[in-house]
């Protein structure tokens, strides 16, 4: 009799253990957290890029040394009003087949767009006010592109450093000139006066490279559309 108990026990003791249920799926669920983590990172550059470099470095600090970002830099991380004006401009197809006539900038509160002469396509005359045929209709596309955008703007006729000729008209006189063509002509677009908060004439004052002030793309207007952030 205890023979047989120890038998039996001995057969228990040496049975093969039951393998484990096979998990079915379980790459799947490991592909998933990969797409997650992937687009959580991608996700992060994205809100990095729209930060100014004095919030990078209190972000940087706060990683490495544990300090505490403040509130303004973490709305900071949010992509600004400028920026998204910014891209929305820079993307606009008409606008882009432009060329070298147009000049996008991307400001501390605001988009400045510069409408700049050149040989190729000359958009004003030599030391007169009003547009060529050329520069009439890219005023009339850039128009009707910002009058779907509800943001005031200025307006700023600008010349080369060359003297006039004309002994009764200066610099100051066919850039303001130029300023209000500019007006007349985003205005005829669809722009409302109350969005228009200056229009100004700065003759030679303002090149675009100091270093040249006698260059042709020194003769341009600039629209400056100012947002809050």
């Amino acid at each position: 009799m205890a023979h047989a108990t120890t038998t039996t026990q001995h057969h228990r003791a040496g049975r093969r253990p039951a393998l484990p249920a096979r998990r079915l799926g379980t790459w799947k669920l490991a592909y998933a957290d990969f797409l997650t983590a992937l687009m959580a990172f991608f996700l992060l550059l994205w809100l990095v890029s729209g930060v100014s470099p004095d919030a990078r470095g209190d972000i940087a600090d706060f990683f490495n040394n544990g300090k505490t970002a403040s509130a303004s830099t973490l709305v900071d991380i949010r992509p600004s009003e400028t920026q998204r004006l910014y891209s929305l401009l820079s993307s606009d197809s008409v606008l882009q087949t432009a060329g070298d006539n147009i000049v996008l900038t991307r400001q501390a509160h605001g988009v400045r767009i510069d409408l700049i002469d050149s040989e190729a396509r000359p958009l004003f005359a030599m030391n007169e006010s009003g547009f060529t045929p050329a520069g009439a209709q890219l005023m009339e596309s850039v128009g009707q592109r910002l009058s779907a955008l509800d943001v005031p703007l200025t307006i700023e006729g600008h010349t080369d450093a060359f003297p006039s000729p004309d002994s009764g008209r200066s610099n100051w006189d066919i850039s303001s000139e130029r300023a209000n063509a500019a007006r007349r002509a985003l205005t005829a677009a669809g722009i409302t006066d109350s969005r228009i908060r200056a229009v100004t004439g700065l003759a030679a004052t303002r090149p675009l490279d100091a270093g040249q002030p006698h260059l042709p793309a020194n003769r341009r207007v600039s629209i400056l559309l100012q947002v809050d952030g």
